[in-house]
């Protein structure tokens, strides 16, 4: 029977099985009739592995992380904004989507709403009859990327705030606006922020209508939160995804945005193997210190490496790589960021420009109902340190502990082990040379299906 069961503790190991108190004691039965797999938007979009966040606002100008929603919208006055630049600069460092702010915590809108009165209509850009919301997405389009929104459900501006059915026809007027006025939306994104509005009342958000009306105005969109309920929050700001990283998740655990404790967390950062719900990560995360652009922070921009980084621990680990990019006070991405951009994107393609296992076949055999193996024979000997191994993820995904092996002409040595694998999965190892490669599956939640295996050349960081 042991076979059949399986304890987070094998999964998570053994200090994070701990943490989550509630599961550790808990066996869970995996050998399902069907794994759980995505939808074709879930699919398409973490294939993407990259977007371009956008933080812009009010904040950009009062020098703030958090506006208070009493800001003038006079402040608003972005000299040279060129969405186009924004765009450009994305496709060409090889993000293929982007997600615009298009209204933060407080409560200023980026297009003229109808709502209220804190919007662009009331700034002299454009002479107020600017839409920033409508150059972003058309600038997106023209480049080939997918436009998202962020609509923060925080908003420290409006009066019904804290009136809970009011402020939930108000915002959800809003979320209309956005959905409607400006053709296909790929992704919606959503946070739990709530304070208390001008009345001292908190606010109770009603999500589900939110994500209904969603579904109904854009069934194509894919919805993020840290509850999904398409794309869940990896929970945390600092780049890094769970390992393991489960695209599977037991919804009950975070039902709405901003709930749960630490199983909470732990089940955004790790997901779960039992999880009846096909939920992948999203790893947010800024190129600078704060979310909007400040000057003082223009020479703590992320260097070359620590970007290439944060691309293992976040693509490289299951999930998709959400990187804030602010634009400055005049309506550019500034030369260091989109320098640092470039050059993300060039060590990407010399690390991944040739792949040494190309077109060469795998003998792939299952010697059970949980356990695999495949060899590639790579026909003469070569240098390695980097594994790219992929699960063909529209068929759900199973792989909980494998290891990866080399022949060296005279030995198999290990090159990299590890538990979860789902989309991508990227190792790196010291450089060795060998002719054959073995990819072992010790442990699955099902009947684990042939991997992609591509490897690279070692690299040594330039520490630009």
């Amino acid at each position: 029977m042991s076979g059949l069961f399986l304890t987070r503790r094998r999964f998570l190991g053994a200090a994070a099985a701990t943490a989550l108190a509630p599961w550790g004691a808990r066996s869970i039965a995996l050998r399902m009739p069907a794994r759980p797999r995505p939808s074709a938007p879930q699919l398409e979009w973490q294939r993407e592995e990259r977007a371009l966040f956008l933080h812009f606002g009010v904040n950009t100008f009062t020098d703030r992380e958090w506006g208070d929603g009493q800001e003038d919208p006079a402040i608003f006055a972005p000299s040279r904004l060129d969405t186009r630049q924004w765009m450009r600069i994305a496709r060409d460092a090889g993000f293929r989507a982007a997600i615009l702010t298009a209204k933060h915590h407080d409560g200023f809108c980026l297009w003229p709403s109808r709502t209220t009165a804190h919007s662009v209509a009331n700034s002299p850009w454009r002479g107020g009859a600017g839409d920033l919301v409508r150059e972003f997405v058309d600038a997106s389009r023209e480049a080939g990327l997918k436009p998202g929104l962020y609509l923060s459900p925080w908003d420290r501006n409006a009066a019904v705030y804290g009136d809970s059915p009011r402020y939930n026809d108000f915002y959800c007027d809003q979320l209309t606006e956005l959905l409607t006025h400006y053709g296909r939306i790929h992704e919606v994104w959503f946070d739990g922020a709530n304070g208390e509005g001008p009345n001292g009342k908190k606010q109770t958000y009603d999500w589900p209508r939110v994500w209904g009306l969603v579904r109904r105005l854009q069934p194509q969109a894919v919805m993020f939160s840290d509850a999904g309920p398409d794309v869940r929050w990896i929970g945390n700001e600092q780049g890094l995804a769970g390992d393991p990283n489960w695209s599977t998740v037991v919804p009950e655990v975070v039902p709405v945005p901003g709930t749960g404790g630490r199983e909470a967390t732990l089940m955004m950062q790790h997901g779960d193997p039992a999880g009846s719900v096909w939920r992948p990560g999203e790893t947010d995360v800024s190129i600078r210190p704060g979310w909007f652009h400040h000057p003082a922070e223009d020479a703590r921009v992320r260097s070359v490496d620590n970007l290439v980084n944060l691309y293992f621990t976040s693509v490289g680990r299951n999930s998709k790589l959400l990187l804030n990019v602010p634009p400055t006070r005049e309506g550019l991405i500034a030369d260091v960021d989109a320098s640092r951009l470039s050059g993300l994107h060039g060590r990407l393609t010399t690390l991944f420009g040739n792949d040494l296992a190309a077109k060469r076949h795998m003998a792939w055999h299952s010697s059970g109902d949980k356990t695999a193996a495949g060899e590639i024979d790579l026909g003469r000997s070569v240098a390695v340190g980097i594994a790219d191994l992929r699960e063909p993820i529209e068929r759900g995904q199973t792989i909980a502990k494998y290891r990866l092996e080399g022949f060296d002409g005279q030995t198999w040595r290990p090159l990299s082990s590890g538990t979860t694998i789902g989309c991508k999965k990227l190792d790196r190892f010291p450089a060795v040379s060998v002719e054959r490669i073995r990819f072992t599956v010790d442990d699955s939640a099902a009947t684990p299906q042939p991997v992609k295996i591509a490897l690279f050349a070692p690299t040594t960081p330039t520490g630009t």
